[in-house]
């Protein structure tokens, strides 16, 4: 019942920043908490950001923390992810999940997700 659509993505240089959004459907997209993932060719989904439905509440990855910043905007159904200082080790396809209820680090945990939005990052 809820639909996700990544945008933003794109190439950059080291050191250089963009910010993803993601697009919900859904009259109750604030009781979702909302996640980023990412994937790089020939490894496994991994673990980016994490937010509350009411936005109290952010977990980042180790390898993120400091440089990424996840916020939301309930009126608009929106997630955001802002990565600045942003390395070629960032480079992957950027995802965006919905959890009912949950606020979690594990993949299985989310009920949507999105189609996904390419980062590059050039060294």
């Amino acid at each position: 019942q809820v639909q996700l659509v990544e945008s933003g993505g794109g190439l950059v240089q080291a050191g250089g920043s963009l910010r993803l959004s993601c697009a919900a459907s859904g009259r109750t997209f604030s009781n979702y908490a909302m996640g980023w993932f990412r994937q790089a060719p020939g490894k496994e989904r991994e673990f980016v950001a994490v937010i509350s439905g009411g936005g109290g509440s952010k977990n980042y990855a180790d390898s993120v923390k400091g440089r990424f910043t996840i916020s939301r905007d309930n009126v608009r159904n929106t997630v955001y992810l802002q990565m600045n200082s942003l390395k070629p080790e960032d480079t992957a396809v950027y995802y965006c999940a919905a959890g009912n209820g949950v606020v979690a680090v594990i993949s299985n945990k989310y009920d949507y997700w999105g189609q996904g939005t390419q980062v590059t990052v050039s060294s």
